[in-house]
């Protein structure tokens, strides 16, 4: 690597499948290790398939822009609708904006870039959940657990966080600590037990007398 500055070229950045598979992650900000804004890449291989999934960005304060680097894309913005073909792209100031993006093309990409105006940047979440789900992809559910077990460790008591992990938990077949990181994280956000009484991850717990949610 040069000294202060790094290239890469994105088809050399593994994809991660996530949201079931119809979705590839290519993690762009871990891969060059950027610290100021985050940015990451998006295919989506199906005509029809997300290539951003329908989000906010209310809770991290971010302002994001994206660009379609390849193929064709249709961009729902609250109420609008956004014709988007290659070398589109949309800025979205308001965190508040319900955006959602599907492909008109096959491996349609769209490259997010992100942060907040006036703080400093800090890693989401939810990157550490997805860097996991190559695991989860393989069937290696232990090492799906580890590392979110780690990502916990670097945020303690994060209530998404605790979530994921008792899936992943639960899936290892850990159901001890799957339960007891289930019922912190619907200690700390209870609308996590609804998601809990859906999430077929969890199936195997169910009936317990531990199980933390009230069914019904």
């Amino acid at each position: 690597m040069a000294q202060g500055w790094r290239s890469v070229r994105l088809d050399e950045i593994e994809p991660i499948p996530v949201v079931g598979g119809t979705l590839l992650w290519r993690p762009v900000r871990r891969t060059l290790d950027v610290g100021a804004f985050g940015i990451n890449s998006y295919v989506a291989p199906n005509d029809g398939d997300d290539v951003v999934e329908e989000h906010t960005e209310q809770s991290l304060g971010h302002e994001e822009v994206y660009v379609v680097l390849s193929g064709h894309a249709t961009f729902s913005l609250d109420e609008e609708t956004l014709d988007a073909p290659a070398g589109t792209l949309v800025f979205v100031s308001d965190p508040k904006v319900k955006r959602h993006a599907k492909a008109t093309e096959p491996n349609t990409t769209v490259l997010a870039i992100g942060g907040p105006r006036d703080s400093a940047y800090e890693p989401s979440p939810w990157e550490d959940y997805f860097m996991a789900e190559r695991h989860r992809a393989a069937g290696d559910f232990e090492a799906y657990a580890d590392d979110l077990a780690e990502a916990l460790e670097r945020r303690p008591d994060h209530p998404a966080t605790l979530y994921n992990l008792a899936c992943a938990e639960a899936l290892a077949g850990r159901s001890e600590a799957a339960l007891t990181h289930l019922r912190r994280a619907v200690e700390l956000r209870p609308d996590f037990a609804e998601s809990a009484k859906g999430d077929e991850d969890f199936a195997s717990l169910r009936g317990q007398p531990s199980w933390p949610v009230e069914e019904g």
